[in-house]
């Protein structure tokens, strides 16, 4: 998870200018006749400033190369040794709303588990909207500066907590912020999550929407996030379970859209906790919440929470003590990083609802439609045979010398994990190619049966398939 400056360079800012240019290089046919675009593929167009990022990604502590897995938060009673062992073996990268503790940080560091730290500088939280557009004469830059010596320059930090939801009105001002953090801290990132596109609470009103967000609409809100904010990525919040699969859905379109317009990463918090005490989520949930990110291109995945700090039924109980929601996030968090490597060899310039009835309640939010099959450079007619719903993203190569293509499939037939459905995944491809399906339990070589290649895949499961 840290990465030294020694590492040998990556061609990152080749890597950026091809997603820019993703759209010409990756165009795709939908079974339907449609050309895609972005109400049907998983791109739309608009206004979006292109900024240039502060700095090259190679340059942070954390390494932006793989596909990092952090949880909020370690309170306390759950940081001693055996805790932190259990929770570097629970799959976990890095920490997020920590303050500064010297024991702990260095158990943390000999784990091999990063953290964000929180506490230095003056926190904000857009809440329920009452402050928006305050944050300026609230906590002006000398404050920032008068903070800079509470910086923990620890070797587990590899990130400082910014900041969380805050309001749209704000953001010219939080630009003056993350650039002000950005040139304080050498190889540490401010970190900044954003609200989603529900604002901090499901159960909003159309006045309270607009006081939380700071603006009619959620695509404008990220839009003017993009224009002010220079951070190289995009991290918001999303509790599937809470507030909605179809506001989800349109949520991932929207802030991938917007990585992939502007070069940026893709980060996600996702929920491993409940907001409903009697429930608990279950291990398919917590896949399906990953999986159908990283169809979007999602580069790091935060769950919430690992002890106590909103809602209920954590990984850990309030003595310390592992929940059932423990060897479930054990499990997916192993399953995740076993696709990482390759995964995070590619980019995802759009993204595909395959299968989907027009009409399906789970759509009713997207401003996408979906396609009865994808047709790309190199796979043809590519669907479930029973047009059961898959979430499918089209994959390129960072590295221009890699010839590779590939797809991540995740298989969205049964969110809510209300039953297990075996899926057949059919396709051909074009010319002679060496197919693979890639799954967290290994990789496996798909041999065509005239002509048409088939694989199988479970409810809720998420593969990659490569052609090489």
């Amino acid at each position: 998870m840290f990465k030294t400056i020694s590492k040998l360079p990556r061609t990152i800012c080749l890597c950026l200018c091809v997603c820019l240019l993703a759209g010409v290089l990756f165009g795709c046919n939908a079974k339907t006749g449609d050309k895609t675009d972005g109400k049907n593929g998983g791109g739309s167009k608009g206004g979006v400033d292109v900024y240039e990022t502060v700095r090259n990604k190679d340059n942070y502590k954390l390494d932006r190369n793989k596909l990092n897995i952090g949880v909020y938060i370690l309170q306390k009673y759950a940081r001693t040794e055996a805790h932190i062992k259990d929770l570097a073996e629970c799959g976990v990268d890095f920490v997020v709303d920590m303050e500064y503790d010297k024991d702990a940080y260095d158990l943390l560091y000999k784990y091999g588990v990063g953290v964000i730290e929180s506490g230095v500088y003056p926190g904000w939280w857009g809440g329920d909207g009452d402050n928006a557009g305050t944050m300026s004469e609230k906590n002006p830059i000398e404050k920032y500066e008068e903070r800079k010596s509470h910086f923990a320059d620890h070797p587990a930090v590899i990130g400082v907590d910014m900041g969380d939801e805050p309001s749209a009105l704000d953001f010219p001002h939080y630009g003056k912020v993350i650039d002000f953090a950005e040139k304080a801290h050498d190889r540490i990132f401010p970190y900044l999550n954003l609200y989603p596109n529900y604002a901090s609470v499901a159960e909003n009103t159309g006045d309270q929407t607009v006081s939380q967000l700071g603006t009619k609409t959620y695509q404008e809100y990220i839009d003017t996030y993009v224009k002010y904010v220079k951070t190289d990525y995009i991290c918001y919040d999303f509790y599937m379970y809470s507030a909605g699969i179809p506001l989800a859905y349109e949520n991932l379109r929207i802030v991938s859209d917007a990585c992939r317009k502007t070069g940026r990463s893709m980060w996600i918090v996702l929920q491993v906790n409940s907001s409903d005490p009697k429930k608990w989520i279950s291990e398919n949930q917590l896949r399906f919440q990953a999986y159908s990110a990283m169809a979007f291109g999602v580069e790091n995945i935060i769950w919430a929470c690992y002890t106590a700090g909103w809602w209920s039924n954590q990984v850990l109980d309030s003595t310390g003590e592992k929940t059932q929601q423990y060897d479930k996030l054990k499990t997916v968090n192993a399953e995740i990083h076993a696709l990482a490597d390759e995964y995070m060899k590619y980019f995802i310039p759009r993204t595909h609802f395959v299968g989907f009835d027009k009409n399906s309640e789970d759509l009713s939010k997207l401003n996408q439609k979906p396609v009865n099959s994808i047709t790309t450079d190199v796979f043809e007619d590519l669907k479930e045979e029973y047009s059961l719903p898959l979430i499918v993203g089209e994959m390129m190569p960072k590295d221009e010398k890699d010839g590779s293509r590939a797809l991540f499939i995740c298989a969205a037939d049964n969110p809510q994990d209300e039953f297990r459905d075996l899926l057949d995944i059919s396709f051909t491809v074009r010319g002679d190619k060496k197919l693979t399906v890639l799954r967290p339990s290994g990789e496996e070589q798909l041999v065509p049966a005239d002509g048409v290649y088939h694989f199988e895949m479970y409810s809720n499961e998420g593969v990659i398939v490569i052609t090489r």
